[in-house]
């Protein structure tokens, strides 16, 4: 599999975690069993994903995306789905999670292998 299908499995990988961490929250401590039901499938799609990109990916360099984006994400999720808000220090936060994993992925040589 060549390298940007890899990147493309990750960001699969990371909207599947989004998607199980969002159904997590409608699952109200796992007391209503279709959000559940749909977070145990999305975090295991969303694992086994991140886990084939391992092959080429380094796993601190693919963890560091898969995190940092989901983190970004969920965020995202938490404000425009569940009326949440972000305050300017969540939002600095954020933009720095953002341009770190930019740096990770337009400077550094450890990205593959």
């Amino acid at each position: 599999m060549s390298l940007p299908a890899l990147y493309g499995l990750l960001v699969v990988a990371i909207l599947f975690e989004v998607l199980g961490t969002s159904a997590m929250q409608a699952a109200q401590h796992f007391s209503r069993l279709g959000p559940t039901l749909l977070m145990v499938f999305c975090y295991a799609v969303a694992f086994y994903c991140l886990s084939y990109t391992l092959k080429v990916i380094p796993v601190g360099i693919a963890y560091a995306i898969w995190s940092g984006l989901g983190i970004v994400l969920i965020s995202a999720v938490g404000v425009f789905v569940f009326g949440q808000s972000l305050d300017r220090p969540a939002m600095l936060g954020l933009a720095l999670i953002i341009a770190g994993v930019l740096v990770l992925n337009l400077f550094s040589k450890s990205t593959f292998h």
